[in-house]
């Protein structure tokens, strides 16, 4: 089977009120229409085919700039006439010269598609037969009814706008997912007219041409009608959302992962968890995380990008991005860990203690009001509270380099490029701009004066 898969793409998204494309709205972290094309391109060997509209431009730049691993191909709905308007404008570039050509076609906007459902659709169509996704709706209201006939075989989709008092209590609805043979469905398209309340071409008429020319009409009832909601206001943005978060929740509990509140846990992105995993309330994990055996993470704490290694607890209002946490570390409360971050084996970085770039030996420690950014510390290092590490100078960034053994006094200032050497000891309070020899205590500070008979300021009148 040669399969194309056309995406829809070009709706304007005008109940979302935002100068943001529809499809690019965000679910678990990820826009809508990436979501759909990760799904089709797990069907294997396709063809992809996206039609957006004016807004395709920056819909493109998007997707490219997520750098998937598939080629896809863009076309541009000029006007936006209908649904079947808009598939007919990717027929140019379908194979329909093949007998066992089939066409899926998706939606930008159905971001809960799953990959299951979409293979057993595509197996379903042939070149005698079109395979079609229905749902039966607690509330149909809006959406297209399927008819049937007296012996339940499908004669059409009526639209809502068009639909009498009878079709209206059909609770079967169209989900607007289907796959067709590629060689008719160019030629069904070609015949659909436009006489209707819209005033628009509609997909859903070739399913009355393909019963008008024998062609079979398979249904495929899912169970789950969210996994086909579409998406055209900010409410059901929310419903989508949450039922994609308590899903990713739900497979996080079934792989033993401890979840205090599943409904007070965002997963946005792929996450990977070992044994024996604590999570608290309002924690967010977004992009590559993996978290590993015995990991404690504590309340309102964001990962992201990141690795946490065996029996290393993230204490609560922490902030981790693009870093690796070592083995029985402890972090937080409320440290902000920025990329670059290395930490060895037991180390630990304290509350308001901030890294960027750094590397740090196992058993150090930054216990509260740091900064430690481009710096390499080895093992067993105190640094003090109030400590920073001047590494920029206006226009470069430099390093610090800091031995094992090294004790850095409280309030004291590194001023990069420096060197402390191991067992120094930097004196409280100190700002040190030369390398510190091994052993060597380092004094940085001011002569301190007092002033006798020294009077106050007095506030003027």
């Amino acid at each position: 089977m040669k399969l194309d898969v056309v995406i829809l793409a070009a709706g304007k998204g005008t109940r979302m009120y935002s100068k943001k494309p529809k499809v690019l709205h965000c679910v678990g972290g990820r826009a809508m229409l990436e979501h759909v094309i990760g799904a089709a391109t797990a069907l294997g060997e396709a063809r992809l085919h996206v039609v957006v509209g004016m807004d395709g431009d920056g819909i493109k730049q998007h997707i490219e700039e997520r750098r998937l691993p598939i080629e896809l191909q863009w076309i541009t709905q000029q006007q936006q006439l209908g649904t079947g308007h808009a598939v007919l404008q990717a027929f140019p570039g379908i194979n329909t010269d093949s007998d066992d050509g089939v066409v899926l076609i998706l939606y930008g906007d159905v971001p809960l598609i799953e990959q299951a459902t979409l293979r057993n659709l595509v197996a379903q169509a042939s070149a005698n037969s079109v395979a079609l996704l229905t749902a039966i709706a607690e509330d149909p209201a809006g959406l297209g009814r399927i008819v049937r006939d007296e012996e339940g075989h499908v004669r059409e989709i009526v639209e809502e706008q068009d639909a009498n008092s009878q079709q209206k209590c059909i609770r079967e609805i169209n989900s607007g997912v289907l796959a067709a043979p590629a060689k008719k469905l160019g030629n069904w398209l070609s015949r659909v007219g436009n006489k209707n309340e819209q005033g628009e071409y509609y997909l859903t008429d070739i399913i009355a041409l393909a019963v008008d020319d024998d062609c079979k009409v398979i249904t495929s009832v899912i169970e789950t009608e969210i996994e086909v909601q579409g998406v055209n206001d900010k409410h059901q943005l929310a419903l989508v959302e949450r039922h994609y978060q308590m899903k990713k929740a739900e497979d996080l509990l079934q792989a033993g992962v401890t979840l205090l509140d599943p409904r007070r846990v965002d997963i946005r992105g792929d996450i990977t968890c070992g044994k024996d995993v604590e999570i608290d309330v309002n924690v967010i994990l977004k992009g590559s995380v993996k978290i590993a055996d015995g990991v404690k993470i504590g309340p309102n704490v964001v990962i992201k990008d990141s690795v946490i290694e065996q029996g290393a607890e993230i204490l609560g209002g922490t902030n981790i991005d693009g870093a690796t946490i070592g083995a029985g570390s402890a972090v937080g409360p409320c440290a902000r860990i920025r990329p670059g971050t290395i930490l060895g084996e037991k180390v630990k970085i304290g509350n308001f203690v901030e890294t960027k770039n750094a590397v740090i030996g196992a058993g150090s420690k930054a216990s509260h009001l740091a900064y430690i950014g481009d710096a390499e510390l080895g093992e067993s290092v105190n640094i003090g509270a109030g400590t920073i590490v001047c590494n920029y100078d206006g226009v470069n960034k430099h390093k610090t380099v800091i031995g094992n053994d090294v004790f850095v006094g409280s309030n004291s200032v590194l001023i990069a490029p420096v060197t402390l050497e191991n067992r120094a000891f930097i004196a409280a309070g100190s700002a040190i701009n030369n390398n510190v020899p091994t052993g060597n205590l380092a004094v940085g500070r001011g002569k301190q004066r007092n002033i006798s008979g020294w009077k106050r300021p007095v506030k003027k009148d």
